[in-house]
């Protein structure tokens, strides 16, 4: 008898731990169905939009950066921002699209050392073209409008990442600056070529240049845009436009290099 009664209490511990086990294991699946519920349940399936605003931060510049530019003195932007809204449609649980547009005034400012630099130029009444040593102070500016179009794939309840091509039409655009002796008393222009007539260019007399009428006003890359949910409606943004277009067109020679805007931005998101 009590042998009997031992199995039974033995039966009845295992039934015990099946059911808890199988408890726990239904139970997880439907925390994480609780919380794909909360933050997403009104997108599987669904579109709407998201209003958007941020602050940019970059600039444009040839990648990689030339052995002509012998290094950055002196790099600060000039107060970007965004504002702008996604239209998106979600096929499933995580899969997605976006199309949107944003507009955006993106700006920088810069001071490099160069050697045997390309230019063109204007002292005085003089138009100088040729190969500068010195510094090279260089302001960008630029206001336009950019049309994203994105897969977005949702990684957690929470966290979403998407990645395609954007559009970018420049309104305005200005690319002007100045050209000095550096820090050591250095320069000069060779007009011409490496090897032509040199002339003296110092911080009391500089020569500028501007380049903003060479500048297209059309421009393509990618985006990479991550997203955080904070709330219910309210998402934190943060992502990269990495154009893979020059910003001037092809036969543009006065500056020998292909310079492309490249503009990270952060920001916040409504979601309607």
């Amino acid at each position: 008898m009590r042998v009997l009664i031992m199995k039974l209490r033995n039966i009845i511990y295992s039934l015990l731990l099946l059911t808890a086990s199988v408890a726990q294991a239904q139970t997880v699946p439907n925390e994480n169905e609780d919380k794909w519920e909360k933050w997403s349940s009104r997108d599987i399936h669904n579109s709407g939009w998201i209003i958007r605003a941020g602050y940019v931060i970059g600039g444009t510049s040839p990648i990689p950066l030339p052995k002509e530019i012998r290094s950055i003195n002196e790099f600060k932007p000039l107060g970007g921002v965004t504002v702008g809204a996604d239209y998106y449609h979600m096929f499933g649980k995580r899969l997605g699209i976006q199309f949107g547009m944003h507009l955006f005034f993106e700006g920088f400012h810069t001071s490099a050392d160069v050697k045997n630099y390309r230019m063109a130029i204007t002292q005085g009444n003089s138009y100088l073209s040729g190969y500068f040593t010195g510094t090279d102070v260089t302001n960008t500016k630029m206001v336009g409008v950019t049309l994203p179009v994105t897969a977005t794939f949702r990684m957690s309840p929470r966290w979403n990442v998407s990645v395609g091509p954007f559009f970018t039409f420049v309104g305005k655009g200005t690319f002007d600056g100045e050209v000095y002796d550096n820090s050591e008393g250095i320069g000069y222009l060779r007009e011409g070529d490496p090897t032509g007539p040199k002339i003296e260019i110092t911080r009391k007399n500089p020569a500028n240049y501007d380049f903003s009428s060479d500048m297209k006003h059309f421009y393509w890359g990618l985006e990479f845009l991550f997203e955080w949910k904070a709330m219910q409606h309210l998402n934190v943004f943060g992502g990269l436009d990495w154009s893979l277009s020059s910003i001037f067109p092809s036969d543009f020679e006065t500056i020998p290099f292909k310079m492309y805007p490249v503009y990270a931005k952060i920001g916040l998101g409504y979601r309607l």
